[in-house]
């Protein structure tokens, strides 16, 4: 297969020197490669300003990331088979870390599969193709995954604000095998229903693994808050860990629907209650209501999407983290986390800070979490690097 050309502008090529995967619009010569005239989800080889071919890679013309690359060989196409050679390569390694098969198998740019996610549940994988250049190769993609994994089903999850931006259709949908009535996954030793085809993203959220293991450390015999609990991640596990009591507080009373079945499955039902609401009103029903707890999660969405909304997001974390602590116990855990990219890890604990200071109170930072190694870090593209979490202690002087 002969690929077409696109050529770079003079030094756009360095940052892809560096090992970042991202080609963006004002960085293609269009008056030697007419961006526009290209196909959405083509190939094509990708060439330095002199003409020399230095990648290959896949473009959108319509969006500002406009080039993913593929490979640094100029002559190595994505196809089936480089997807499962770099599938098993990623197998491998968590193969190696989990010991069980319930891990983020494939992380987009960091797996060198940019626009392709997949969650492993067992025998069941959740995947998302989230560019062009992902979806043309989508009869690829189920091929080399059934090759490499045999299993049972595969769901597609195209229903992210990602494809929007690609300008995909979302659709949720069953693309291979034949989907279990109950589809289950094994995280820290306990155990959770996947509502697969309705949940959130994939159905789960693996990245905060090793924050949730780490939380167990702080709750036997304690009461504790699970704020945007969804189906319970952070909660069941602190139930489960020997917790005295449990609120898990959602805006989604179907999520809710799901902690209370997941505390049943882990025989922590007498344990864990639940409250419908938007999180920062049922805090302040709950100080209202004079109520106190010793473990406090807070694991937010993004409240910071894209750069624009980085003062009024701030505001936001601020303003829940206030919040929070003021429901704290004298002296009393808070685990602080962020999804958000564009909030620096030093802005968090700064935020934290002030939030306890400003209640007129001390914070000590015991431990500081990051997203688990199924979801690694490529690091020339700081964009990979996205969780943050902090274990603090707030407490009176």
């Amino acid at each position: 297969m002969t690929l077409a050309s696109l050529r770079l502008r003079k030094n756009a090529d360095r940052r892809l020197k560096s090992g970042h995967l991202w080609i963006y619009s004002n960085e293609v010569d269009i008056a030697v490669t007419p961006l526009k005239e290209m196909a959405v989800g083509q190939q094509v080889v990708v060439e330095a300003s002199n003409g020399r071919a230095i990648a290959t890679a896949y473009v959108n013309p319509n969006t500002l990331i406009c080039g993913r690359i593929i490979s640094q060989d100029p002559k190595q196409g994505l196809d089936k088979s480089l997807m499962v050679h770099r599938i098993k390569i990623a197998l491998g390694m968590r193969e190696r870390v989990f010991p069980t098969p319930h891990y983020r198998l494939v992380y987009g740019e960091s797996d060198l599969l940019p626009g392709l996610v997949v969650d492993r549940f067992g025998d069941v994988l959740s995947v998302q193709l989230n560019t062009a250049g992902m979806q043309a190769l989508e009869e690829d993609v189920l091929d080399a995954l059934e090759k490499v994994l045999k299993p049972t089903a595969i769901v597609l999850r195209n229903d992210g604000g990602m494809r929007k931006l690609e300008g995909l259709e979302e659709e949720v949908r069953v693309a291979r095998g034949e989907l279990p009535d109950e589809v289950f996954l094994e995280e820290n030793g306990v155990k959770f229903h996947v509502p697969i085809l309705t949940g959130q993203k994939t159905g789960w959220f693996y990245d905060h693994r090793m924050n949730r293991a780490r939380m167990q450390q702080y709750c036997k015999g304690k009461k504790v808050l699970d704020l945007f609990s969804y189906v319970g991640g952070w909660g069941v596990q602190a139930a489960a860990a020997g917790a005295s009591s449990v609120l898990c507080v959602d805006a989604s009373a179907v999520a809710l629907d799901e902690v209370e079945k997941n505390a049943a499955l882990n025989n922590v039902t007498e344990k864990v209650t639940t409250m419908q609401g938007d999180a920062f009103e049922a805090l302040k029903q709950l100080i209202a209501e004079g109520e106190k707890f010793d473990v406090i999660v807070l694991d937010p969405p993004a409240f910071i999407k894209r750069r624009k909304d980085i003062a009024n997001g701030e505001r936001a974390y601020e303003r829940i983290n206030q919040l929070a602590m003021r429901l704290l116990d004298r002296d009393g855990i808070l685990i602080s986390a962020s999804c958000s990219m564009h909030l620096a890890y030093d802005r968090l604990i700064d935020i934290v800070r002030g939030s306890a200071r400003h209640i007129d109170r001390q914070a000590q930072i015991l431990e500081q979490g990051h997203q688990g190694p199924d979801h690694p870090v490529q690091p020339a593209i700081p964009e990979t690097d996205y969780l943050k979490s902090l274990i603090v202690r707030v407490f009176r002087d």
